[in-house]
């Protein structure tokens, strides 16, 4: 078995460590649904790689045990989605929990729909919604935006690296997505609608994958709860999952000790300084992230616990 299930935990039990694909739904916080799959997997620490707001579904990433160590990349990946939106309206929070006020009825052609699609592709600015969780002085945006107040908020540059129509319905108007860190699909949305000259905002929102990672691995909580351990167990993803675009490299048995001791190895200066790895004994083992430095060095950068 792999990293997922190898390490006693206190109650006797075997320690998860690796990455589940979760299905969230829709009407339950990103935070719920990993405070659930802690109590399906003895409580072992947890973490989840990138908010799904109550509303949206789709892949979410939980990384337990020793996979949190090794999330950050899955923070920085391309996620897609598919979202739907209504045409013609406007919601104080840009999606559907807001308060509505009709706009304009939307009627344009699809040369104008192209228009916009193609003005919304590539390198956008989007000014991040009062209904967000980025802090202002320490509060959250959407506490301050339940209060009635409204701040300054500075415009951030995202990227839309594809944007297609799938399907449209008089008000109804259904996208993909695929985007960098940091894009609100709510924002999209009301930009599309502010192009269209109709006005838009978010309807229903489903994440369909994160980097190589795909909804169509993943699995939901009505399967989940009723699985026995062993099949939980069984569907975890190795650790190293979440580093499949970092450089790997095969350490022999003295390396591999001295790494995992703290020690540098030398002998890797044909590597561009500050580059990470993913280290592996010579038999394939996974062992962590590794960094080389400016003189050629191999250093750990993090690594799992107890190794050897």
């Amino acid at each position: 078995m792999s990293e997922t299930s190898e390490a006693a935990s206190d109650n006797g039990h075997p320690r998860p460590n690796g990455v589940l694909l979760l299905d969230k739904p829709s009407g339950l916080t990103s935070n719920a649904a990993l405070q659930k799959v802690r109590r399906l997997f003895w409580r072992v620490k947890a973490g989840h790689t990138g908010t799904l707001d109550p509303l949206a579904s789709g892949l979410l990433p939980i990384c337990l045990g020793e996979a949190t160590k090794f999330s950050h990349p899955l923070l920085e990946a391309r996620k897609a989605y598919l979202a739907t939106l209504r045409l013609g309206w406007h919601s104080s929070t840009g999606d559907s929990e807001g308060e509505l006020s009709a706009v304009a009825a939307p009627d344009f052609d699809e040369q104008a729909l192209n228009r916009a699609i193609d003005a919304l592709t590539g390198a956008v600015e989007q000014v991040p919604p009062m209904y967000s969780a980025i802090k202002v002085k320490g509060r959250p945006l959407y506490s301050l935006a339940r209060k009635g107040i409204n701040v300054e908020r500075d415009a951030r540059r995202v990227h839309i690296y594809q944007l297609d129509v799938l399907r449209r319905s008089g008000e109804t108007l259904e996208i993909f997505a695929l985007c960098s860190k940091g894009t609100y699909i709510r924002v999209l949305a009301e930009d599309l609608g502010e192009q269209l000259g109709c006005g838009a905002y978010l309807a229903g929102l489903r994440r369909v994958s994160i980097g190589a990672l795909q909804i169509s691995d993943a699995v939901g909580f009505e399967w989940l709860e009723f699985a026995s351990m062993s099949e939980r167990l069984a569907l975890l993803q190795p650790l190293d999952l979440l580093l499949e675009d970092v450089r790997p490299l095969r350490l022999n048995e003295h390396n591999s000790r001295q790494l995992c001791h703290g020690l540098a190895i030398p002998g890797y200066a044909d590597i561009a300084p500050l580059e990470r790895a993913r280290i592996y004994t010579k038999d394939g083992r996974f062992l962590g992230l590794g960094e080389v430095d400016e003189a050629g060095l191999l250093k750990p950068k993090r690594l799992i616990s107890k190794a050897f």
